[in-house]
Order: structure tokens, then sequence, then C-alpha cells
């Protein structure tokens, strides 16, 4: 029965390695299991066995479970494809439905506010992913503002309301928020900082009852930007540029 549905649910868009089971639909979710790992061990050589470790401590199997849900990111590019990966291969292998809910979503379903609230995530190279949100009455936060990437200055000087910043860029860049934004910036808790997979799955549980699945064998993570790797095929490292703009110009002579 769909609002008995199992989900689990995992999440390695940070270095934080989130996996949960929940149980039910979209308005009376509830955690089975669930499991958060912060040890430094990389993701691929902990995801796929911590996933078995609460399947088999919660008495469970993947037969038994309905649907797997994966945040998408955006988020470390590493991390969201192990994630991507080891959920596809659990869905190809048990004939499960795929999932995949924003890993800011996911940050911003935790608050519970009338302010406005933002997801930041530590997007490094001196910037961050975001996405504001609103609740209404006791619904979760819902978006207002399509998922980007900015640096922590210019998205602080866009924020004229009070507002509640969730997400582990809090605290990677706290001196712009409260220099920029002063006493109209709530912080996020410790809870608050990571994707919590439970809140995926409780995310997931209102797409598993509309069908709102991906497909298994082209679904891809949020990345939001391109790759390094991505980059430097369009761009031209700098020591050419100069070589080239130095040819130019003694062309031009």
């Amino acid at each position: 029965m769909k609002h008995d549905a199992l989900i689990l649910s995992c999440d390695t868009a940070t270095s934080n390695c989130s996996i949960a089971l929940t149980r039910g639909g979209f308005e009376n979710c509830q955690v089975v299991a669930s499991l958060s790992l912060n040890s430094g061990i990389t993701h691929s050589r902990r995801l796929l066995g911590s996933i078995d470790w609460l399947l088999h401590e919660s008495s469970l199997t993947l037969d038994d479970v309905s649907a797997i849900a994966v945040g998408l990111g955006p988020g470390s590019f590493t991390g969201l494809r192990i994630s991507m990966a080891t959920a596809k291969g659990l869905c190809q292998g048990s004939d499960k439905p795929l999932i995949g809910v924003s890993s800011l979503d996911a940050i911003a379903a935790s608050v519970a506010s009338e302010k406005l609230i933002c997801a930041v995530l530590d997007a490094r190279k001196k910037e961050v992913y975001g996405c504001f949100y609103r609740c209404s009455g006791k619904d979760v936060a819902r978006r207002c503002s399509e998922p980007f990437v900015l640096q922590p200055e210019a998205l602080a000087q866009q924020i004229l309301e009070p507002v509640v910043l969730v997400g582990d860029g809090v605290d990677a860049y706290a001196a712009v928020w409260t220099d920029v934004l002063g006493n109209k910036c709530e912080k996020a808790t410790n809870r608050q900082k990571f994707p919590a997979a439970d809140i995926i799955g409780f995310l997931a549980a209102e797409k598993y009852y509309n069908n709102d699945f991906l497909p298994v064998d082209s679904a891809v993570p949020a990345y939001l930007r391109a790759s390094d790797a991505e980059l430097s095929l369009v761009r031209p490292p700098k020591e050419f540029q100069v070589v080239t703009e130095a040819k130019t110009k003694n062309n031009n002579d």
C-alpha cells in the first residue's frame, strides 16, 4: 500500500553520510531507523556497507523496501556521484523505483519558521549553493526561488528581511553573514547543517504517492555548475591565455 511505503534514503552531498529508513505517507511519515556518519572516511568505502548494516539492524531486507530515494545535491561532485551510483545500482538490482530529492530542499524542510529561509551549502571556490524558501501554516518549507550558486557576499546583500540560514555554508562563511546581515540573521543548529536522509525520505514519500520517479538509467545529480574538468575543456589554462595575449599584442605592434 502506498500509505505504508518503506523508503530507503541516502545523501552524501556533503562530508556527512546520511542514511535512513522511513515508513508512511507524506503527512504521517515515521522514521524506522537512521544513521549519520562524519568520520573522515570516504563515502565510497562506507555507504553501501552502512546501508546493509541499517537494513540488518532493522530486521529488514531490500525486498521490504518500496522505493529508494537519493539526495540530488548540489554539493560535492564526488559525493553526489557515489550516492547516485549506489542508489541506481540498488534500484537496478531490486527493480525498485528511484526518487530524487534536492539536498537543499532537505535542509530547508528541517526548519519551521515564519521568516524567510535560505539553505546554503559550501560550494568551495568562495561560493555557496543556495535556495530561498517559505513556510505556509503547518506545511513544509517550499521553494520561492530557483537554486543558485553565488559568492556569499553577493547573496547576503540580496537579503533584505530577517532570515534563517541553514546548511554547512553557515559556518563556512560565518563572518560574512554577521558583517552584512547582523541581527537579521538566525543561524542553523547542528541538526540543520547537513541534508538528513530521514527528511529526504519524508519528502520522497510525497513523490512516491504521486508516482514522481526518476529514470534509473539516465538519472543524474543536480550539480548547478560545471566541474573543473569540464571547465578546462572550454577554457584554456591561464598560461596559454597569457601567451596568446602577448602574441596578439606583438602582432598588432
